[in-house]
Order: C-alpha cells, then sequence, then structure tokens
C-alpha cells in the first residue's frame, strides 16, 4: 500500500462539484468532521454510556465525551504521523490533512455502538444466540446470520455512516473514502471469523469493496473476505486505546472506586525515576501550587497522554513497512516498551478488577441487556408480522427511516437492530417501560 493511493478525497455516492478551496477554506477533510459532529446520531451520544452510568450528582464520561476526546488525541497522531512522512519525503499533498482524517474517524468510531456501553453489543449478539432470535436462523443465508449473531458495533458505525436508509441520500453521510476506511477497525467479513469481531456486514460488502479498490487496500484472503487495515485505523485505535484506558481511570477517581493516592500513583508510574527525573522534578513542583485533588489527577493525565502519544507514534514509524504490507500484527500501544508498557498493564488490570467489574457498572449491564432483549423481541415479531394490529402500532413508534420496502428476513431484521442500536439509553428504558406496561404515556 502507499500513501499516494491511501489519501483520497473523492466520497461515497456523490460526484467533485466543488474544489476544496471554495468551500471557506475548508478542506475535504474537514467537512467530514463537521458532518458528523453536526449530526443526530452523534448529539445521541451524549446519552449512552460509556462505562459508568451516567450522571447522578458527578459527571463521568458518555459516548459522546470519549469520542470528543479521542479525536483531540487522533488529531495531536495524525498531524505528527503526517510531519514524519513530509520529512521522510512523502509527496501527497494531502498528507497534512492526516490529522483532520484521524480526528473525524476518532469522533465517529463509537457511532454504530447500542445503548448501555458493551453490554449493548452482547445483548444484541444474545438475542441471536440465546434468545428467541434463534428462531430466524433458517430464514437467513449463512453469512447474514452471523452479522447477527456476532453482532460488532464497529461494522454498526460503517454502516450508519455509508448506508442509504430510507428518505436519505445515496452514500450516507457521503465521507471521503479515506475517512471511512480510517473508521474499520476489523476490514473483513463475519464468516468464520476467529474471534466475534468484524468491520462490515453482508450489506455494506460491497460499498467496502469499492472504498477498499480505490485506496488499493491489500487484500489478504477472497473467501472469505478480508483486508489489510488501512494504517490510519492503527492512529484511530491508538487514540481510542489512550482514551478508555486513562479517562476510565479518571473517572473511577471522581466516582471514589479508586483512591486518590493509588490513582496518582498509577499515573506516576509511566515515568522513570532516572530518565524521567527532570519531568517528575516539574510534577512535584505543580503539586506545590496545584492542591485540588481533581486538578492534580487531570495533570498527570494530560502528562501521560502525551507521552502515549509520541511513543505510539515511535512504534509506528518502527513498524511502518509491516503496517504498509499489512502485515502488522496487534495494536500500537502494545508495542509500546519500558515503563510505559508496565505501567499500562498495571492499569489495566486494575480496571478489570475494580473499574469494569464495579457493582453499579455490573448493574447497568443486566439492566441494558433486559431491556434491549426485550425491544428486539417486540419489534422484529411486529416487523415480520406487520399485518397484525399490534404489529403495525409498534412499527409505526419506528421512524421512517428505518420502514423501507424491506424484502428480506435480513433487511427487516435489521431495520431493527438500526432502530434499536441508536437509541439512547433514556430513550431505550421508556420504551421498554412503555411496551411492558410499566409506564403509561401522559394524559395530562
Amino acid at each position: 500500500m502507499n500513501w499516494n493511493e491511501l489519501i483520497s478525497s473523492k466520497r461515497l455516492g456523490s460526484k467533485p462539484t466543488v474544489k476544496a478551496s471554495d468551500l471557506y477554506n475548508r478542506t475535504q477533510f474537514q467537512r467530514d468532521y463537521d458532518r458528523i459532529i453536526f449530526s443526530s446520531p452523534f448529539r445521541r451520544m451524549q446519552n449512552k454510556t460509556q462505562v459508568f452510568p451516567l450522571p447522578g450528582s458527578i459527571f463521568v464520561h458518555n459516548r459522546l465525551t470519549h469520542s470528543l476526546e479521542v479525536a483531540s488525541v487522533g488529531r495531536s497522531l495524525g498531524n505528527i504521523l503526517a510531519e514524519k512522512l513530509i520529512e521522510s519525503g512523502e509527496t501527497n499533498p494531502l498528507l497534512q490533512e492526516l490529522g483532520a482524517v484521524v480526528s473525524s474517524a476518532c469522533l465517529a468510531h463509537d457511532m454504530g455502538n447500542p445503548p448501555f456501553g458493551h453490554a449493548g453489543e452482547e445483548a444484541i449478539s444474545s438475542y441471536f444466540k440465546n434468545g428467541k432470535g434463534q428462531n430466524l436462523e433458517l430464514m437467513l443465508q449463512a453469512e447474514e446470520w452471523k452479522d447477527f449473531v456476532y453482532f460488532d458495533g464497529n461494522a454498526n458505525a460503517f454502516r450508519l455512516l455509508s448506508h442509504q436508509f430510507n428518505g436519505r441520500r445515496a452514500g450516507g453521510f457521503a465521507l471521503t473514502y479515506t475517512t471511512l476506511a480510517s473508521i474499520v477497525k476489523y476490514p473483513f467479513e463475519s464468516v468464520n471469523v476467529k474471534k466475534p469481531k468484524f468491520g462490515f456486514f453482508q450489506s455494506e460488502k460491497d460499498i467496502y469493496l469499492d472504498i477498499a479498490h480505490e485506496l488499493n487496500i491489500k487484500q489478504l484472503e477472497a473467501d472469505p473476505l478480508k483486508f489489510a487495515r488501512h494504517p490510519l485505523v492503527f492512529l484511530v485505535e491508538a487514540a481510542d486505546d489512550i482514551c478508555y484506558q486513562v479517562m476510565d481511570l479518571e473517572d473511577a477517581h471522581r466516582l471514589n472506586i479508586i483512591s486518590y493516592e493509588q490513582t496518582r500513583d498509577l499515573f506516576r508510574n509511566f515515568y522513570h525515576p532516572q530518565d524521567d527525573k527532570d519531568l517528575l522534578q516539574k510534577i512535584d513542583a505543580t503539586f506545590k501550587v496545584v492542591l485540588d485533588h481533581n486538578e492534580r489527577i487531570a495533570y498527570l493525565r494530560a502528562g501521560v497522554i502525551n507521552k502515549l502519544v509520541h511513543q505510539c507514534i515511535e512504534v509506528f514509524e518502527a513498524n511502518q513497512q509491516e503496517i504498509m504490507d499489512g502485515t502488522f500484527q496487534g495494536s500500537l500501544i502494545d508495542q509500546i516498551q519500558g515503563q510505559s508498557h508496565e505501567a499500562m498493564q498495571t492499569i489495566q488490570s486494575l480496571s478489570i478488577d475494580k473499574i469494569y467489574k464495579h457493582r453499579s457498572v455490573i448493574e447497568i449491564e443486566i439492566s441494558g441487556h433486559q431491556i434491549i432483549g426485550t425491544l428486539l423481541e417486540s419489534f422484529i415479531e411486529a416487523i415480520l408480522s406487520p399485518e397484525e394490529g399490534y404489529s403495525k402500532r409498534l412499527i409505526s413508534m419506528m421512524p421512517q427511516q428505518y420502514r423501507g420496502h424491506h424484502q428480506t428476513t435480513y433487511e427487516k431484521v435489521q431495520s431493527v437492530i438500526d432502530f434499536v442500536s441508536g437509541m439512547t439509553d433514556l430513550y431505550a428504558l421508556d420504551l421498554f417501560r412503555k411496551i411492558k406496561g410499566i409506564n403509561l404515556p401522559s394524559l395530562g
């Protein structure tokens, strides 16, 4: 793969009619960023769980704030890589836009995730593996069935951004091919996957093929279809890894799940006592002025993120040939060595034990599982038996964009998943209660 082909301003579903120089000084990739951030699906992420239940008295991260922070880190990663590539002799003038591309992809990377955090993905998969959705297997092609039992938020984000929903324009968001390719973390189909992760549903398979061929992304296998990652995917993934590991720890501190002293020491562990002596002295001097514990943790967190950004770029540079050949395995952050690697491993172990298994997290996951399972059951039964009176009432509650003229069972079931996965936590809970008769609509 080469950068002259990988970076393209060609848009999905639209023909170039306006030069980038005529768009009020916005480049094509900045337009991608703007289209995402002004969209309704992006705004809805403010009411979708990241890890902890959405705020009571203490504000913690939701999907939207997480995505904004990932985009900020991604922009830094893209800008630094662009400088390195230009210094090395790469000549594609669009390389200077890598920061905009990566930040756009980061903004969108979680837009396909259903409500209630990662438990939402599991709930959708479980409905088909273990719930009443099992009855649909014989009504679907094998590859279509895999799309449902291994439902993945990453593939759903690609669908959300590229699919032409009812009443919408061709190409979905009509983003550039490069931005779309940068979002696909697992560029292969669900058939015969070794782990329940894949990058596009059967319904968007041809769209991804078009993008891959246009950008000359290396194809690794034909059956099942599998491609190498677009190199910028590694930066999007790194930005996400950095933010969720570091910011989840900060949230846990704010919620008093992890003490100030332990959080402080976990962040200080990223600095070597000798190699980073000057930085540690600077931290100690700052702490003599900054006495607020939350501000101290925020200061440490910022320094750790900066350190990890530069180390991830070092890993990218060291493995660039393998990345461009499509043979590099794993993530950039996993390849970081030394003090930072050990510190990150410590945080990951603690997060599993103290954060992701915290009672509040488990409770929201259990609730989300029940809510999503019920919504899928109700609306799928309705969409497959649309002539019944109760079914008509349920279907009328679905937005028009999901009520197209679907012909196959696969398309009909997908329309329900589109509807449910796009819900906010609060809307899903409210609809669940109404369907169950727990809440009645106001008559006042």
